[in-house]
């Protein structure tokens, strides 16, 4: 698996492997990149295409942001909270084989874009902290009602109990991934959905 990364992070010009957890606690997970088999997943799903926005949340060193990029045209803006690994998601943007943007702030204070539709998570932060996240994306919806997708990477139960909770949200759809790691039931995406405001 390993050497699989290092062949994407060659191809996509960056160099984001390896775990960093030197930041984390309680609120703040480690930085982890998810798998590029899992990316080619989502990419392959057909629910993010050009002409869709992207907002990663706890980007790390931009994984995700280039590949997306590069396999759907759609553009990609990353969030992170930690100066250290920001400044290295901002020396792959110097390389990379693709474009992505890059946002230094903490994830509950970030006013979601209007133009974001498409939200991305592996597990960045707790519970607490996507309460507020999520209060930001649903102010950014009702400011510009449009459909949007939050795709949450081996979700804790802890996070699927509460997106239960928000009534804006429906559940879409989920990728398997159990596959790929030897039966790992968490091993997928699940999907939600903010649909468009039906008139």
């Amino acid at each position: 698996m390993l050497e699989y990364d290092h062949t994407w992070d060659k191809l996509l010009k960056i160099n984001t492997t390896g775990r960093d957890d030197s930041k984390a606690d309680e609120y703040r997970y480690p930085y982890e990149p998810t798998p590029y088999c899992v990316l080619e997943r989502l990419a392959d799903s057909g629910l993010i295409r050009k002409g869709d926005s992207v907002l990663d949340y706890g980007c790390g060193k931009g994984r995700v942001d280039f590949f997306l990029a590069h396999q759907t045209q759609a553009k990609t803006i990353g969030i992170e909270y930690d100066e250290r690994i920001y400044a290295l998601a901002i020396e792959n943007q110097k390389t990379a084989a693709s474009r992505a943007a890059f946002i230094l702030a903490r994830a509950e204070a970030y006013e979601v874009p209007q133009e974001v539709n498409r939200c991305y998570f592996f597990n960045p932060f707790s519970a607490e902290i996507l309460h507020k996240v999520m209060a930001r994306i649903l102010e950014s919806y009702y400011e510009n009602p449009r459909e949007i997708f939050l795709f949450f990477y081996y979700p804790s139960e802890e996070f699927i109990s509460y997106l239960m909770t928000v009534d804006e949200l429906e559940f879409y759809d989920e990728i398997e991934c159990d596959d790929l790691f030897e039966g790992d039931s968490r091993e997928r995406i699940m999907i939600f959905q903010l649909p468009g405001f039906r008139i």
